[in-house]
């Protein structure tokens, strides 16, 4: 079985080969390799088929609620700790195509990553099957976000969320815990994240990032146990 074939069959949609290897090339791969062409164009047209199908559906699915509501959980849905949330669950890490020095440095785990990289995969579905099969791709990868409405909060505002849930719990604060490695301009930030006796890692380019990576996943992890 191939890679490409791997990937579809999680995806659930025939993309053709050749535009799934560009979306899956990230730019550091194309600069080390002669300036080929790499996946930000399809990004570009994925993030529109995102934001339309699920504005869509929210619009459809809760007429009850107004366009403050409808905004906030669309946001939420389609922010970059959502995307690359989903992006973990397919295991689309694995699949990427990066630079020797982004892959040595956590380019695979890296939130801005997957989830762009995720957008280009949506933007290269599209162009191979169409928009009913890029919008039913869309929402099969973010129904579990829509269908759990204390995971809006928790996506779009993952420290908020952890504090209020540790605070439920009757449970310390969250504490964090930063390190980093890499030059200067290709700093890989390093965050852990401990609430009681739980720790999970978050990694991102900035501190910020890392941090919410880490409360998301402490954030589950104290969820699935409670």
């Amino acid at each position: 079985m191939t890679e490409h074939t791997v990937l579809t069959d999680k995806l659930g949609v025939d993309i053709d080969p050749e535009l799934l290897s560009l979306a899956l090339t990230h730019r550091s791969y194309a600069y080390e390799h002669g300036g080929v062409p790499h996946n930000e164009r399809l990004e570009f047209l994925g993030d529109s088929i995102l934001g339309q199908a699920v504005t869509v559906h929210l619009f459809r699915e809760h007429p009850d609620l107004d366009e403050g509501s409808l905004a906030k959980r669309r946001a939420s849905v389609v922010s970059t700790v959502a995307l690359a949330e989903v992006a973990r669950g397919i295991g689309l890490g694995a699949h990427i195509r990066l630079g020797r020095g982004e892959d040595q440095t956590g380019g695979r785990d890296k939130d801005s990553i997957l989830a762009d990289t995720m957008e280009a995969i949506l933007g290269a579905a599209f162009l191979s099957a169409g928009p009913e099969a890029s919008t039913a791709l869309v929402l099969r990868l973010v129904a579990p976000l829509m269908a759990d409405p204390e995971r809006y909060g928790a996506a779009m505002d993952p420290k908020t969320s952890l504090q209020e849930l540790a605070a439920r719990a009757a449970l310390a604060p969250p504490v964090y815990a930063l390190t980093s490695e890499g030059p200067d301009h290709h700093r890989v930030f390093t965050a852990a994240v401990t609430v009681g006796e739980v720790t999970r890692t978050g990694v991102g380019s900035s501190k910020k990032q890392a941090e919410m990576a880490g409360a998301l996943a402490v954030w589950h992890a104290l969820s699935d146990r409670a």
